[in-house]
């Protein structure tokens, strides 16, 4: 009996996999936050691997259910954030995703996810670490996204802040795994 996937359709925008070229589709609004947490090759290793093991949604509040552990090309994630009946869900499909090279600067490691049937957009988000040359950590989300009906379109401001609330999170989530084993 084949296997049950977690999200059912396909992806469901134009330009998947735009957010790994910081592109995005004509006609949907980008978004692009980018913070700094921190130096050193440890304070990157930590972060890269609270991305890709889905600690990062997980610490910005949201439920987290994946297919795979980890982030891989083509594993479904469905992320959501309230209670009960009042719960929103977001499913989303893995569409690329960069590892981290061992001890080389500079690099950037995360993915990028677009979304299925169901999530209340259409479009990518991306998040990923960077080490730059000089050893300094920064965080960079990307997103373009589009009211997946009319519904979530007539509530645009609060999909908006809700949009920029769990950025915000995310930036925080990152700081305190960059803050992590560091001396107080």
């Amino acid at each position: 009996m084949p296997e049950k996937r977690l999200a059912g359709g396909g992806l469901n925008y134009p330009g998947i996999g735009s957010t790994q070229r910081g592109t995005a589709p004509a006609g949907y609004p980008r978004v692009l936050e980018e913070a700094f947490l921190g130096c050193g090759m440890a304070v990157y290793q930590r972060v890269a691997a609270g991305i890709l093991g889905w600690e990062l949604q997980r610490r910005a509040g949201l439920r987290v259910r994946a297919d795979s552990p980890v982030a891989a090309p083509g594993v479904r994630v469905v992320s959501g954030f309230g209670a009960g009946p009042f719960r929103l869900n977001a499913p989303c499909q893995v569409v690329w995703v960069r590892e981290p090279a061992p001890g080389e600067m500079p690099q950037s490691a995360g993915f990028g996810y677009g979304t299925l049937p169901g999530h209340p957009a259409r479009g990518e988000e991306s998040i990923e670490v960077e080490i730059n040359g000089r050893g300094e950590v920064f965080l960079r989300i990307r997103a373009f996204s589009k009211p997946a009906n009319w519904f979530y379109a007539a509530g645009g401001l609060v999909t908006r802040a809700a949009q920029r609330h769990v950025t915000s999170r995310y930036i925080e989530g990152a700081r305190t795994l960059a803050s992590e084993g560091m001396p107080p």
